[in-house]
């Protein structure tokens, strides 16, 4: 059986690094009705460019149109919908039954996924909206894996299944909360979320306005809400017999080279187990590469009824690396590699190389130039066009990756 890695797309470059490195297929927000609004979405000439560079190397682009929309956000739904069709996207995510009636009437050959955003959680419903013209649906976060084995066997043959595999986790149930919306003003179900989950709480009683009790026994208070991130890269084998066909990789907001650590991580782990299945080892790399992008304590989620999906200490991101640079060129001839910067980084740093094929290795910076060909012990620039010498060959659009507080 043929799976799908399915990766964010916050902007053109993480898509075109999505598939550089092996994803088969993008999602990505337009210029309306999708729940990040405020990720660098896509205009509708980006959107263009990005489905020739997908559908060129044989990958697909899914739009997410994945809002509650009210009365006014329906103007114009027609128009867009026919401007999306034209530019020959491969499939619309869509959660509201108006954005699906109206989709099947102006664009009937686009597919359509049913959103996690719609919370489908038993067979019925799926099959509801599979008779409705939906092609694909995108399962709710919080099912078991017996729960989606038992949704995949009551489903037609031609019905897909999709399940996020890695990524953020929300604390309400499939995304439908209105804390943002209490605190803030900002509409998390139409793309505007505060992420107040993430916010530092303690409990007031009412008479003691001034007196800050924490909900547990620290005094630095907690953070109840504040979910763990998902990570199932250690159950390919599990994913794949459970009948999920695209295995989906939460993070338009995140950098491109989170995007390209994690579908790199899970193309290998998943060509690994498909090429053998009754020999397959899990490869710690696959984890190691995960551990160094920025993330949250990891779980599996609702799949196996863990207890702990929760963190109570901080909000806050680990980041033990970041990416320095990306190799636009490389002259085989010299050994020479034209960097363009992304962080600081040092001559005589030692880097490592995520590269979109094979295992990562490591070299030090050696003999740094500017682009005037002038001697430089630093590149503190953004996005500087720089030059070092190498000992090894690398490749156009290799990420170069350094640990924090290493020079």
């Amino acid at each position: 059986m043929k799976y799908e890695i399915l990766a964010p797309a916050g902007n053109l470059e993480k898509l075109k690094t999505a598939i550089d490195f092996g994803a088969d297929a993008v999602y990505l927000g337009g210029s309306k009705l999708n729940l990040r609004a405020f990720a660098d979405n896509f205009t509708n000439e980006q959107i263009q460019e990005g489905v020739e560079y997908a559908h060129s190397r044989g990958k697909k682009v899914y739009v997410t149109m994945n809002v509650f929309p009210h009365n006014d956000d329906l103007i114009g739904l027609e128009d867009y919908l026919r401007e999306l069709g034209s530019l020959k996207i491969d499939a619309l995510i869509v959660s509201d039954p108006s954005i699906i009636i109206t989709a099947r009437e102006v664009i009937p050959e686009v597919e359509i996924h049913l959103s996690t955003q719609a919370n489908n959680v038993n067979w019925k419903s799926a099959k509801f909206w599979h008779e409705q013209g939906v092609k694909r649906i995108v399962l709710a976060r919080e099912l078991s894996m017996d729960e989606i084995k038992k949704i995949r066997a009551e489903l037609p043959e031609d019905c897909e299944l999709e399940a996020f595999v890695h990524g953020s986790m929300c604390m309400a149930y499939s995304g439908r909360c209105l804390i943002s919306n209490y605190m803030t003003g900002r509409d998390s179900n139409r793309g505007a979320c505060v992420q107040a989950c993430r916010f530092k709480y303690n409990l007031v009683e009412e008479k003691r306005p001034n007196e800050y009790f924490p909900v547990l026994e620290d005094e630095r208070g907690t953070y109840i809400l504040n979910s763990k991130d998902l990570c199932m890269i250690e159950h390919i084998p599990e994913l794949a017999d459970s009948g999920i066909y695209s295995f989906k990789i939460e993070g338009r907001m995140k950098s491109p080279y989170y995007v390209a650590a994690v579908v790199k991580s899970y193309r290998q782990a998943l060509d690994s187990y498909l090429a053998d299945p009754k020999g397959y080892k899990f490869n710690e790399e696959w984890m190691n590469n995960l551990l160094k992008v920025s993330h949250r304590q990891y779980s599996t989620g609702f799949y196996f009824g863990e207890d702990s999906r929760q963190i109570y200490d901080t909000s806050s991101y680990i980041r033990d690396y970041d990416i320095v640079g990306k190799v636009i060129a490389f002259d085989k001839d010299t050994m020479t590699a034209t960097i363009e910067q992304r962080n600081r980084v040092f001559e005589n740093d030692y880097v490592e190389v995520l590269s979109p094929k094979g295992d990562s290795f490591g070299f030090t910076l050696n003999d740094m130039y500017d682009n005037k060909n002038q001697k430089i012990d630093v590149a503190p620039r953004a996005q500087m066009i720089f030059t070092v010498k190498t000992e090894v060959e690398l490749k156009v659009n290799d990420m170069l990756i350094k640990a924090k507080g290493d020079n």
